[in-house]
């Protein structure tokens, strides 16, 4: 299918759809170091910059993708909700739709949206959708099924075709294979900028990928490898994290300061999550209507999956794991040494952790003092000399 893209990015979600055939003939989005990225590659889309200026759709679209901004939606950001400045955004979708029905509608964001303001930003979605003519179906997809990064990311797919998005979406549910990691047998993952009220704890994997700040601080996880130290990820290791290649996002250096692209790695969708999105949309299978369920009233968060079948809401009882691939163990698949957590980073980290009430792994608090101590045994090496 012919592609239009709103609210782009980098292209994840564009690059994944088109290992499974399709094609991006428009991208819009408004940051330039995003621009630039998708200037070197997705030459063949035509750019633009502002969703609000933007007048139509190409005439052959065929699919419109729109992974909008999350801030206000996302536990990390403001959570102001879907009437904030920068989620609020995704009215310009439908603005569109309104000059141009598109036959497919592929939407991404953050999983806490199903429960934020008691799930006001999908009752927006799902009744704009309804309003136009078109069934939707969406599911809670974890980037764990494919990648070394847990990321919960809910995907929903809108129609007004022959097209069910259910036959899109519902299509496999495994279970995530048993875990007998320990530190000294597996790298884990955490947030070294947190350790009051959670860890972002992830066995053999690292925790979402942050966007950092838009003034070029990155906010890369920290990960405890199996000789003890502990490292934030090279960057080009983050973006394989997210299915890119590595420097993915390097022509953003001709424009911006290169910390800059922690924030666009951050944002992305996970290409092969896409590319697993664009294959089920050229193979779609009927969906097995007995994970149907009935829809869930007097709670605020919607369900983890659901659909609408043009008449009727489903829930619908399917996990976040379409497939989960064989990988080869964290610490082998990072090709970059990465950076050593500084003394002050750790020591940081370390007087929270132990202020907190948090559980942690057997050793892992002690493996944090040993990387604090030979960290502060380099640097004052470092001064004497």
């Amino acid at each position: 299918m012919r592609i239009a893209s709103l609210f782009t990015g980098i292209g994840g979600l564009e690059l994944g759809l088109a290992r499974a055939g399709h094609r991006a003939v428009l991208a819009c989005e408004i940051w330039s170091p995003a621009r630039a990225v998708l200037a070197a590659r997705l030459p063949d889309a035509h750019l633009h910059a502002d969703v609000t200026t933007l007048a139509d759709l190409p005439g052959d679209t065929e699919l419109l993708t729109a992974g909008f901004p999350c801030q206000d939606l996302s536990q990390a950001g403001r959570t102001l909700g879907i009437g904030g400045t920068r989620s609020g955004l995704v009215g310009h979708v439908f603005r569109l739709l309104d000059e141009r029905a598109i036959p497919v509608v592929v939407l991404e964001n953050v999983s806490f949206m199903l429960s934020l303001d008691r799930g006001a930003a999908m009752h927006r979605l799902a009744g704009a959708f309804e309003e136009r003519g078109y069934r939707w179906a969406y599911r809670t997809i974890d980037a764990q099924a494919f990648l070394p990064q847990r990321r919960a990311r809910v995907f929903l797919v809108a129609t007004r075709s022959d097209l069910d998005p259910a036959d899109v979406l519902f299509q496999g549910d495994v279970a995530m294979p048993p875990s007998s990691t320990t530190l000294a047998s597996h790298a884990h993952g955490f947030y070294w900028t947190e350790g009051t009220r959670g860890l972002g704890w992830a066995p053999d994997a690292v925790p979402t990928l942050k966007n950092g700040s838009t003034v070029g601080i990155p906010s890369p996880p920290a990960i405890l490898r199996t000789d003890g130290v502990i490292v934030k990820p090279d960057l080009r290791d983050a973006e394989r994290l997210q299915g890119f290649p590595a420097d993915w996002t390097r022509p953003a250096e001709e424009v911006a300061r290169a910390s800059l692209r922690w924030a666009l790695v951050g944002n992305a969708v996970s290409v092969p999550v896409a590319e697993w999105l664009g294959e089920r949309l050229r193979d779609p299978r009927p969906h097995e209507t007995e994970r149907d369920g009935p829809w869930p009233t007097g709670r605020g968060s919607w369900p983890r999956a659901a659909r609408f079948d043009g008449t009727t809401r489903h829930a619908v009882r399917i996990g976040a794991y379409p497939v989960f691939l064989e990988r080869e163990p964290l610490e082998r698949f990072l090709e970059h040494p990465g950076t050593p957590l500084s003394a002050r980073g750790t020591a940081g980290f370390l007087s929270r952790a132990e202020a907190s009430s948090l559980r942690f792994a057997p050793g892992f608090l002690d493996a944090v003092r040993r990387h604090l101590a030979a960290r502060r045994g380099e640097r004052d090496a470092a001064l004497a000399a």
